[in-house]
């Protein structure tokens, strides 16, 4: 399990953020014994989104829409990781999934929420652009006249909702979130790992 670990920010995204999540997946993804890589947050989010706060304490002008190119490259390492390594990898969304959250939830292969999970791509909301593959991955998941829709009304919905239009594969109550994980885990580490780990690579 890779764990954000900024709970008083709710996990609020930063540049070392990212560097260490790569880090830690980069780890995971040479480990031979592993078959299944959880993405999760500490306390009561999942990820709220870039940390907006502390890009304009690094001088960054949001003005044109981009979060710029040190965030952007992280993030997309992360993505690729997620995406490619051997690993099956779930993101279990305890809690708020906002933005730049939702950009990294999706390149994980399975999504697994709390019904309490709330979620919502608010790029619109702040004059944002997203530039980490969001408009590439959530129609994959949703279909594109939902995509849009999620996107232009920057709303926000619940783990439960998540489930019904095939965001995520399926909400549980945040008290068997853990439970209900662990089990999938272990579904699927009792299989090949050379399979999952061909099937990742079929299912692109």
């Amino acid at each position: 399990t890779v764990t954000f670990n900024r709970p008083d920010a709710l996990n609020a995204l930063t540049p070392d953020l990212l560097s260490e999540t790569r880090d830690a997946l980069d780890l995971l993804s040479k480990r031979p014994d592993i078959g299944v890589v959880v993405l999760t947050g500490a306390g009561r989010a999942f990820s709220a989104g870039v940390d907006l706060k502390a890009l304009n304490e690094l001088g960054l002008d949001l003005g044109e829409g981009n979060v710029g190119d040190d965030l952007n490259n992280k993030a997309r390492e992360v993505q690729s990781l997620l995406e490619n390594m051997p690993q099956a990898t779930i993101a279990k969304v305890n809690g708020f999934c906002f933005t730049g959250g939702v950009e990294l939830m999706l390149a994980c292969d399975i999504i697994i929420a709390a019904d309490e999970a709330k979620f919502g791509d608010t790029h619109a909301k702040l004059g944002l652009r997203p530039t980490w593959g969001m408009t590439q991955r959530l129609p994959r998941r949703v279909g594109m006249m939902r995509a849009k829709e999620l996107s232009f009304t920057a709303r926000t919905f619940s783990g439960t909702e998540a489930a019904e239009m095939g965001l995520a594969l399926v909400a549980v109550p945040l008290a068997q979130l853990d439970e209900y994980v662990d089990d999938l885990c272990r579904n699927i580490s009792v299989n090949s790992k050379g399979s999952v780990a061909a099937y990742k690579d079929l299912y692109k």
